[in-house]
């Protein structure tokens, strides 16, 4: 059984990176909870949550959670800021053990795989709290940049959340094996109709056909209508 711990970064009264109309706290949230979500699909894997609503947690509460816990992983979700574009993920700048650098290989791969053209920042190491403290190993992920215009247009729309967190669950069933459950079957959200009308809604391109086959598939568990082209 794969024990992982969803960090979403900040809340409560510490609202992480604002710009463009949005706040880090809300946008980390989202995708730490479309993750939870899409994790459930899958046989042995236990997910829990530093927090699941909008409240302050320190750094250190975050990871004492993990390690009361015996996690196999914590994943901390962030927003980056600070005027550039893209994403990159960050580990432990100290020793870490192999399972580390080979889950920060897997995971960031999956991620840059679902969210499509996007530049990647890379593969990076820092003495962050959460990574420092947490007894497992621990990754922390900086999906774009809040204050970039066109990043910031991208985190505004939902889907593009949920293919953040489809990246994250395929790296975290590709780096601990994971196998869908025989008898998953999602419930399908209701559908409101508008007049008639229909919108079509473009969410990426990917050089894998079978990435853009997964991801149609989870829009269309959200209600979506997805058609490869």
């Amino acid at each position: 059984m794969a024990r992982i711990v969803l960090d979403a970064g900040h809340g409560g009264h510490d609202p992480g990176a604002v710009a463009n109309g949005l706040k880090e706290k809300d946008l980390t949230l989202a995708i730490v909870k479309h993750t939870g979500r899409l994790l459930g699909d899958y046989e042995g894997v236990e997910v829990h949550y530093t927090r699941t609503d909008d409240r302050y947690l320190s750094l250190e509460e975050r990871a004492a959670i993990a390690n009361k816990l015996k996690a196999d992983l914590l994943i901390s979700v962030h927003i980056n800021a600070g005027g550039g574009t893209g994403f990159e993920t960050y580990i432990y700048n100290g020793n870490v053990s192999a399972a580390t650098v080979a889950y920060q290989n897997v995971i960031h791969a999956e991620i840059m795989k679902a969210i499509g053209n996007v530049k990647d920042r890379g593969k990076k190491r820092a003495n962050y709290a959460v990574l420092r403290l947490t007894n497992m190993p621990a990754l922390l992920t900086e999906n774009l940049f809040i204050d970039n215009p066109s990043d910031a247009a991208k985190l505004k729309s939902e889907q593009f959340l949920l293919q953040v967190a489809h990246g994250h669950v395929q790296g975290i069933v590709k780096a601990f094996g994971l196998k869908k459950k025989a008898n998953s079957t999602p419930s399908q959200p209701q559908q409101k109709a508008s007049a008639g009308k229909l919108y079509r809604v473009q969410v990426g391109a990917f050089s894998d056909r079978k990435n853009a086959e997964r991801l149609a598939e989870e829009l269309k568990k959200k209600g979506y209508p997805a058609i490869i082209v």
